[in-house]
């Protein structure tokens, strides 16, 4: 499934989002991405089912030390792990030939990388701080359903709409163009869910303020999470007097709150969402997925 242009975030370019996801991160995932993991592999507690496998959706970018803490949440389940873009698997699969996982230490051993998830499926599908970077996003979200098995579930983080605000309005405040693209609303995201073949979807969200004590400290973090997708970004390079402006601007942004320090905000997004078993419409004639199939004929006619 591919959603038409129109239905796609209208302010991200989709030849600079894939320019980024192919960029590995430099230093291992962003604290940021590591901590929104650590928080929503706590609300897994909440979920009663006990997958027999799961899978961890770009897990470079999600945080390795995220992914540990679902491991040891899930000892006895299989690991996947996928990455999309070719150019990060050897770099994964670097990362997970490290000492540090080993199978003494996770019962169920290494993860498989990169090969075929069990048929029909996995029971948890894990994308931590992704999708707010996907150009198409509705086509990400359909790819997750597919993966995911029937009564299995989608455990997904991303960045809400008042992320950088204090930014927006200092960049707004001196004529400059958007400092990033737009970012979906979670009631968006679960209208998506829905309209992908998830069921149930529950979102949350909850802001985390990020402080530094200079703005060369700021900048540097920044870059760490993402770059400005924009499709209305300055399209040239910068003069030389672009960085100590730009140091100003966020220097500007200190906040007596925050003992004087530089304070931006981040709209952190929470979702899950479960995949029912799937109903076929009454038609003259309909298609089905021989997986689904399958699910129907264990479980008895459609709609019963």
């Amino acid at each position: 499934m591919s959603s038409s242009p129109a239905s796609r975030p209208p302010t991200i370019d989709p030849v600079a989002a894939s320019r980024w996801a192919r960029q590995a991160p430099a230093d291992g995932a962003p604290w940021l991405h590591e901590e929104v993991g650590r928080r929503m592999q706590d609300r897994l507690q909440w979920i009663k089912a006990t997958p027999r496998h799961w899978a961890d959706w770009s897990p470079l970018h999600g945080g390795l030390e995220a992914h540990a803490l679902v491991a040891q949440r899930y000892p006895q389940a299989a690991t996947f792990v996928l990455e999309p873009e070719p150019a990060l698997q050897p770099r994964t699969a670097d990362a997970f030939a490290a000492p540090w996982w080993s199978a003494k230490r996770w019962r169920a051993g290494r993860p498989r990388l990169f090969g075929d998830l069990p048929e029909g499926g996995v029971d948890l599908l894990w994308a931590n701080m992704g999708l707010h970077m996907a150009a198409d996003p509705e086509a990400l979200i359909a790819q997750w359903h597919r993966q995911v098995a029937t009564d299995g579930f989608l455990m997904f983080s991303g960045l809400g709409p008042d992320t950088l605000m204090e930014l927006r309005g200092a960049y707004q405040a001196r004529g400059w163009p958007e400092p990033t693209h737009a970012f979906t609303d979670m009631h968006d995201w679960g209208d998506m869910l829905v309209h992908a073949g998830f069921a149930e979807p529950v979102m949350d969200m909850e802001r985390i303020v990020l402080t530094w004590g200079t703005p060369e400290a700021a900048l540097a973090e920044l870059r760490t999470l993402g770059r400005n997708l924009h499709l209305g970004r300055f399209p040239a390079l910068r003069g030389r007097q672009w960085r100590p402006q730009l140091l100003q601007a966020l220097a500007g942004l200190a906040s007596p709150a925050h003992d004087g320090r530089i304070a931006l905000t981040f709209e952190i997004v929470y979702g899950h969402a479960f995949k029912p078993v799937a109903r076929v419409a009454v038609a003259p004639e309909s298609a089905v997925g021989l997986a689904d199939m399958r699910q129907m004929l264990r479980r008895g006619r459609p709609g019963t």
